[in-house]
């Protein structure tokens, strides 16, 4: 029987222990520019329920984090009308790395540097379970979609559109 893959423990884990939050881990080779794509068919997982973390701003530059499909984008323009703001956008990303704390590509809304509010695709919270990254590159978490409302707030927003 093959030795299972050792993942140290990351701020993102350390929170899910910390409320008891049953998790399973999901470590995987990273590919630069992969994306949740990638884990998804390394992993055999369905790309719609693997979830993306995106560290976003708003027009006055203050953080904000959005759960996102995997084979999904974000429409901007629909996100910030439902949530309030004049426009959204993508941070740079060291500017995402200072918010978050994590190196993009391995960013989790768990264990954030910053508490920052966060927004979820709704269609996301009727899965039955759903995949993101665990805080580090190459490291998915399976978690129950209420966990990112219970433990995080999040806000469900309808803004996906197809890639």
């Amino acid at each position: 029987m093959a030795k299972k893959a050792h993942v140290s423990e990351t701020p993102a884990t350390a929170l899910l222990k910390a409320r008891a939050i049953e998790f399973t881990e999901h470590p995987y080779e990273y590919l630069e520019h992969g994306g949740a794509q990638h884990s998804a068919q390394v992993l055999g997982l369905d790309p719609f329920a693997v979830v993306k973390t995106l560290i976003m701003q708003d027009e006055k530059a203050l953080p904000l984090v959005v759960l996102m499909h995997g084979n999904r984008t974000v429409s901007t323009k629909n996100l910030a009308r439902q949530i309030g703001r004049k426009s959204v956008e993508p941070c740079k990303p060291e500017v995402a790395n200072r918010h978050s704390g994590y190196l993009v590509g391995g960013t989790s809304p768990f264990g954030t540097r910053k508490t920052m509010p966060v927004f979820v695709e709704e269609s996301i919270l009727s899965l039955p379970r759903i995949w993101l990254n665990g805080g580090k590159r190459g490291y998915l978490v399976g978690i129950a979609p209420q966990v990112c409302v219970d433990l995080l707030g999040a806000q469900p927003v309808s803004c996906a559109l197809e890639e």
